[in-house]
């Protein structure tokens, strides 16, 4: 007997539960597939005969071993036109439909990249028309970390590691609510500079640490410590992070958590491992900057990094990061955001195809940690994205200050990016520091010269050295380019 399986039912499950053959959740109605990548189409079986897998031409065969199958699809271009995967065994036959071909990218971090769309007001986006050629999957968290302390449901969740549900869904007003805003804005803008569908893979948890997003191996081999009961004990704990977590599971510090080291990677990375992607865009950090130790955060950084790209099997898999922006805060839990900016910017410096996206100008003008304009940043990140990965020439970067040169007693500093250097209020550039020792700084009066380059002083410091800008947990910048993206903070040490 012929059957015939919905993938909205295998959506729910790792791998569908029944008898004949099975998809690992990841495939599934709607799906977006990397274009010139080998594309693994992988399942279960409780028979050993043969699998046959036909998408757009191919047909490929797969055996299976210990109860596991997985075909491999040859690289194929850009197709907008959805097409089915037909997966046949024996009797046996599964569909998955409307199936584009194009770029597929991941989402994640905090809770600003899982600031949901219906969040931000703008139902203009909400209702706006279906758009076939950009999907997503949405990854939804069935426990939160809000103050509450778990009872059995939570605990239960947790222990089962089913934190996520979603499957794909195609761009209409009914099923983009609850997407991420920062990951929708990022796909519908990107999907309009490449003209080729884009999927937006979306997995994201509020105050989570770069260690619950760690990959196991990278754990076991570079962080044992983090592995026992223990964890929240660690260093890379802050003090947020073991507050919040031993509220939620009391006295039980063996109860599994979310920001439990590889706890998220677990759960919302791993099933995509070896899935063909484009890329990654991560905002993420607020939780980490709390802890002062910047070499610490640059490392685990680094190794969150080197790990994506090894389960992904992409060794330089671009990696977009939203920098910290600002916030009117004065609190120890945000004193340390400008280094912690730093510390993106370093990344990016000096890790390949990582790049960091400034926002200083787009934070809260109070205390809220979730700074409303996500239009803003998810724009910028597909601008970054169709400018260094898809060789569109898009602006994508405010001004950066290349060199500082003594004069006297006056710096001049040379900055890229800086065509038509203005500020957007007339009035002097804000947020400029000097100093004569790197040590001690003092606020600075600047001045743009010829529209292309600053110069600074102070009456306090008569042979300056050395100069930072947007130094600021806080600040209303005011410096921009001809293409009106903010200046890009800036210290020497």
């Amino acid at each position: 007997m012929k059957n015939t399986l919905i993938l909205s039912i295998l959506a729910l499950t790792p791998a569908c539960a029944i008898a004949g053959i099975s998809v690992d959740k990841i495939y599934a109605d709607h799906m977006v597939l990397q274009q010139g990548r080998t594309i693994p189409v992988c399942g279960s079986s409780d028979s050993n005969d043969a699998i046959t897998v036909s998408f757009s031409g191919q047909t490929v065969q797969a055996t299976v071993e210990n109860g596991r199958w997985c075909a491999q699809l040859a690289p194929m271009p850009v197709n907008a036109d959805g097409e089915t995967i037909t997966i046949t065994q024996g009797s046996d036959t599964l569909k998955i439909n409307d199936v584009v071909v194009g770029e597929v990218w991941v989402a994640s971090g905090q809770s600003n990249m899982l600031w949901r769309l219906n969040q931000t007001g703008d139902t203009n986006t909400l209702k706006e028309a279906a758009n076939p050629n950009f999907r997503f999957w949405h990854s939804e968290p069935q426990v939160h970390t809000s103050p509450q302390v778990y009872k059995e449901r939570e605990k239960i969740i947790l222990a089962n590691n089913e934190l996520y549900k979603g499957s794909w869904s195609s761009n209409t007003p009914q099923t983009r609510a609850r997407m991420s805003a920062v990951g929708y804005y990022f796909g519908r803008e990107l999907q309009k500079h490449i003209n080729a569908p884009v999927g937006v893979i979306h997995a994201a948890l509020g105050g989570s640490e770069m260690m619950a997003w760690m990959p196991t191996n990278v754990l076991n081999s570079k962080y044992p410590e983090c592995t026992s009961e223990k964890w929240l004990e660690s260093k890379f704990m802050s003090a947020w992070v073991r507050g919040r977590a031993r509220y939620n599971i009391g006295a039980d510090l063996n109860a599994p958590h979310p920001y439990k080291p590889a706890y998220l990677f677990t759960n919302g990375i791993e099933p995509w491992k070896n899935f063909p992607i484009a890329g990654v865009i991560w905002y993420q950090g607020e939780s980490d900057a709390e802890i002062q130790d910047m070499e610490q955060n640059y490392a685990l950084l680094s190794d969150l990094i080197a790990g994506w790209r090894s389960a992904f099997n992409s060794p330089e898999l671009p990696f977009l990061q939203v920098e910290l922006p600002r916030i009117n805060d004065r609190s120890p839990l945000r004193a340390y955001w400008p280094e912690f900016r730093t510390v993106q910017r370093r990344a990016a410096n000096e890790i390949p195809a990582v790049y960091s996206l400034t926002t200083i100008d787009l934070g809260s003008k109070n205390s809220d940690v979730h700074p409303p304009r996500k239009l803003e940043v998810g724009t910028r990140l597909a601008d970054l994205a169709a400018a260094k990965i898809y060789g569109k020439s898009v602006p994508c970067s405010g001004p950066v200050i290349t060199e500082v040169k003594a004069l006297g007693n006056k710096l001049k500093l040379t900055m890229a990016h800086a065509k038509g250097l203005k500020t957007t209020n007339d009035a002097a550039p804000v947020g400029f520091d000097i100093s004569d020792d790197g040590i001690t700084y003092y606020p600075a009066t600047a001045k743009i010269k010829n529209k292309k380059y600053i110069e600074l002083t102070s009456p306090q410091v008569k042979k300056p050295k050395y100069a930072r800008y947007g130094w600021y947990t806080y600040m209303e910048p005011n410096l921009v380019n001809s293409d009106g993206l903010p200046a890009v903070p800036y210290s020497a040490q």
